[in-house]
């Protein structure tokens, strides 16, 4: 039978051929994950349970796709027999997607809530698995050929980001259609708002998606050996590969401990805590969101040091974010519920950014070129089989809890009354969010023997969140005594038995030194810096102060890495180096006026963040320096210092940078600075 042009598979793709190709793999990664988000934010489960399914339906509804994942073996084979993957792909993927329309329809044939009702969508998601499967063996290898290797992070990471600002629009479309269509119409009838979204849905994005794949082209695969491997043999041979064996069995263990608590979300949020579908897909949004900035971060991160050290980080967040869980609600919902969710989503996003594209790309590196079908299949039968099975035993379990509870309860009493305060309250769900985190300490342990060409360690991942500069030492305060970042953060939060808690630091630094370059590159409408970058330096300064009540050792960071974050923004042409200085200076100085911070530690904080800033932007440090001491002297009267007191704490701050960032970069501050801090003129250094 002769094979329409369209699936045949190219021997060499043309620049053009492979750009095209990759916009076309992105939009189909849109539609068809922006669809996948609908239903895996709280859609699909929110229609179980209306259709009458309880904790280990719901388990099992978690479980099937992974579990018919299993049918990647022998699809494996198919792969390597036809040698046509993206004919594979198509005859697989439509019609998957097309089973969605009777999953939507069953309120329609049957009578719910009803057990009848929850088996049929069992059956329904069972089927369209196995299609999935088969589609997920071809395409694994069809994109290991196709992405360039050199940009792989940056690929997957742009593709998914793209892919989840899809979901983020169209599930809270869904989101408040459904919820809209309950208020109208409450009862039993109220179900078939959740069949009108996935109809829509599937329509628009599922179907498209699958469409979208037509149009992207096959590199022909390498020629098979004079003898053929055997099936067996084919399948085996990631297991032959001692490094990749240890990839397969942290790929199981992850998943498995990860899928214990994940598919509960959601539940926990609709039945525990009371949420509509609103409220639960727009924390899923929120998630999204923080998912989509750091998906770019992660993916540089990746390309620079390892997809490794990316993922150390991003399950270490995630286990953090697990644990929280168990504190959403004490027993029900309290004043810290909604705040602490929101928190968890935002870290949720960041975490599963990093670990969603790593576990992919990191398979790929280590599959062979040629061999990836095989190779890609294993780690996917991997997560799959750790994550079919998880859902299964935690539905299990879930209903074991469901009558269990552990309480801590504190206890005050004297000779008028009696004062009780519950400190944790364990119940239900909860125990397999704290199983899971366990489970979930020991594969850090499984990812440590993995090896990975150029792979660094998660420190120098916390190092650049925490500092963008290359090669630099670790940043520290500019304040004596207060080594914030790299005392505390880097050091006693180590000693804390408690993982993820450095990797959530860092990533809030970041965000601030972030959050201060955007705005000031904002603020930069033409010829220099408007006083807007002052007001939005100040108030950033300000909301850091309000949200805690003892700043502290803190102050001094976030006053650093605010001013770093802002001088970023100077490498540009457009920018004036003295107008950004001194907008900046006394931004810092009237916050410090307004939330009762000492000037002097805040010249000293702002000023070892001009020099941190100036290095990492590559602009003259001497210039830097001259201008920040040009901006005291005209503030004395803002700052309530003398002038050789203002000056001082700027030759303090700049002095102390000046020696993390080596002689060179100290012997243009010594220059530059009028003294020492006691008072006398600095020494040339010396050759």
């Amino acid at each position: 039978m002769r094979i329409p042009k369209l699936f045949q598979p190219k021997e060499v793709l043309s620049e053009e051929e492979l750009t095209k190709g990759l916009r076309w793999m992105t939009l189909e990664g849109t539609a068809t994950m922006g669809f996948f988000n609908i239903t895996g934010s709280g859609v699909l489960v929110a229609f179980a349970l209306a259709l009458g399914a309880n904790n280990f339906h719901i388990g099992v509804l978690a479980a099937i796709p992974f579990i018919m994942q299993i049918v990647q073996i022998p699809a494996v084979w198919l792969v390597e027999k036809l040698r046509m993957r993206k004919l594979i792909v198509i005859l697989s993927w439509f019609p998957s997607q097309l089973f969605w329309y009777p999953i939507a329809c069953i309120p329609l044939f049957m009578d719910i809530p009803g057990n009848t009702a929850v088996v049929m969508l069992l059956t329904f998601v069972a089927i369209r698995g196995i299609l999935s499967a088969v589609c997920s063996a071809a395409f694994a290898g069809w994109q290991r050929d196709l992405v360039p290797q050199q940009i792989l992070g940056r690929y997957y990471a742009k593709r998914q980001s793209y892919a989840v600002a899809s979901g983020m629009i169209f599930s809270f479309a869904a989101a408040f259609f459904i919820d809209h269509y309950l208020a109208i119409h409450p009862g039993e009838s109220g179900i078939f708002g959740y069949t009108w979204v996935i109809l829509v849905a599937i329509t628009l994005l599922g179907m498209s998606g699958a469409t979208f794949m037509l149009f992207i082209p096959e590199p022909l695969m390498p020629p098979l050996p004079e003898k053929r491997p055997s099936l067996f043999k084919l399948v085996t041979a990631p297991l032959q590969d001692t490094n990749f064996k240890r990839l397969v069995i942290f790929l199981i263990m992850w998943s498995f401990a990860s899928n214990l608590a994940i598919p509960f979300f959601s539940v926990h949020m609709l039945q525990r805590l009371g949420l509509s579908v609103t409220w639960v897909i727009g924390l899923s949004i929120l998630s999204q969101i923080f998912s989509i900035i750091f998906l770019r971060v992660w993916g540089q991160f990746a390309d620079r040091f390892s997809n490794k050290s990316v993922l150390s980080v991003g399950i270490s967040l995630y286990l953090l974010v697990i644990l929280a869980w168990i504190f959403t609600a004490m027993p029900g919902t309290y004043f810290l519920t909604f705040p602490l969710l929101v928190v968890i989503h935002i870290f949720t996003g960041i975490a599963g950014a990093a670990v969603s594209f790593t576990t992919g790309t990191i398979s790929l590196k280590l599959s062979p070129k040629g061999e990836a079908t095989s190779y890609m299949a294993a780690a996917s039968l991997a997560i799959n089989l750790g994550s079919g099975i998880a859902p299964l035993i935690a539905g299990a379990l879930a209903t074991f809890f469901s009558t269990r509870e552990l309480n801590l309860i504190l206890n005050w009493s004297s000779l008028s009354s009696t004062v009780e305060f519950t400190a944790i309250n364990i119940a239900d769900r909860d125990f397999l969010f704290g199983i899971a985190f366990l489970l979930g300490l020991f594969t850090l342990g499984l990812l440590a023997v993995i090896k990975e060409e150029g792979e660094s360690g998660r420190e120098v991942i916390l190092e650049h969140l925490i500092s963008p500069a290359r090669d630099f030492p670790r940043p520290v305060t500019a304040t004596p005594g207060q080594s914030f970042l790299s005392n505390f953060s880097l050091s006693l939060l180590r000693r804390i038995p408690l993982p993820g808690l450095d990797i959530a630091f860092g990533v809030t630094v970041y965000q601030i030194a972030e959050t201060a370059r955007a705005t000031a590159s904002a603020a930069i409408r033409g010829q220099r810096v408007t006083k807007k970058l002052a007001d939005d330096i100040r108030l950033s300064i300000l909301h850091m102060g309000k949200s805690r009540q003892h700043m502290d050792e803190n102050e001094g960071a976030v006053i650093q890495h605010t001013v770093r974050g802002a001088m970023l923004v100077a490498d540009e042409k457009s920018v004036n180096l003295e107008s950004l200085i001194d907008n900046v200076l006394k931004g810092v100085i009237t916050a410090s006026n307004q939330s009762d911070i000492a000037n002097r530690e805040s010249l000293v904080s702002a000023s070892y963040g001009i020099v941190q800033g100036a290095v990492e932007a590559g602009i003259d440090v001497s210039d830097a320096v001259k201008a920040a001491v040009a901006t005291v002297k005209s503030s004395t009267k803002a700052l309530g210092l003398s002038e050789d007191d203002a000056v001082s704490a700027i030759a303090e701050g700049v002095l102390m940078a000046a020696q993390k960032f080596g002689p060179d970069v100290l012997a243009e501050v010594s220059e530059a600075v009028p003294f020492r801090t006691d008072g006398t003129k600095p020494d040339k250094p010396e050759d």
